[in-house]
């Protein structure tokens, strides 16, 4: 695994889940402790996280922001296209997460009914006249701008939508999706489960990806709207699962 590729999943852990030991990121990664602690000066000397006794945690308390500025490019260019298949009248199901949140961006002029967990998605399409938003309900999780717990998985158990449209951490080779944080993947099962299209919004830096606890399987995708230079063995796996990859 590349160095740049390391940072980025060090850093995406520690935003997610919080302060995390050197032996627990070095077992995530597939590498020895000595690469992680290295790892760990470069970034800290970057003032990119902080290093504790042992470990590190996240520089900033605002991972959103920062998640959003990683491949910025990448991400608007997997949100146009997956805006190009909607179709006006739909009732979409959009996650949390910052592509996601560019969607929304590119549906503000459309006849929609969105139905949301993310408050960042919230906020693009509050004032939007044409757009229908319907915004879960839940416990407020501040660092993410999102709604989570039993409540926003029982209100899901109640709406039906045309289509998902599912972020993730990573994408492993076999196809299967996975997450980093633990709290927010009950609440991408259920969206998986009220939808009858369920599109994953993944560009290339999420393939092969890596994350803490698997929401679903190939089988409960449809299609996975990606960018060049997604990682073509788990293309083909996902192709071979039926599942339509748009690049």
């Amino acid at each position: 695994m590349l160095p740049q590729r390391r940072h980025e999943l060090i850093l995406r852990a520690l935003r997610a889940e919080g302060p995390a030991p050197v032996g627990v990121l070095a077992e995530r990664l597939g590498v020895s402790q000595a690469t992680v602690r290295r790892d760990l000066v470069r970034l800290d000397r970057e003032g990119r996280l902080t290093r504790v006794y042992g470990g590190a945690m996240a520089a900033d308390d605002e991972p959103f922001a920062r998640v959003a500025a990683e491949r910025a490019g990448e991400k608007d260019a997997v949100a146009r296209r997956a805006a190009g298949l909607v179709a006006d009248g739909d009732t979409l199901l959009l996650d949390i997460g910052t592509t996601a949140h560019r969607l929304a961006r590119h549906l503000r002029d459309r006849a929609l009914t969105v139905i949301t967990s993310s408050l960042a998605v919230y906020d693009e399409l509050k004032d939007a006249d044409d757009v229908q938003l319907v915004l879960l309900g839940g416990v407020v999780r501040r660092s993410y701008h999102s709604m989570v717990g039993f409540l926003t998985e029982d209100a899901l158990r109640q709406v039906r939508a045309d289509t998902v449209f599912l972020g993730t951490s990573g994408v492993r080779c076999d196809g299967h999706v996975m997450d980093s944080t633990v709290v927010e993947v009950p609440v991408k099962r259920a969206m998986v489960a009220a939808g009858d299209r369920v599109v994953l919004l993944a560009d290339a830096g999420k393939f092969p990806g890596t994350g803490l606890a698997r929401v679903c399987g190939p089988d409960a995708l449809d299609v996975v709207v990606t960018t060049t230079g997604a990682d073509e063995p788990t293309c083909s796996a996902l192709r071979e699962a039926g599942v339509e990859v748009l690049r």
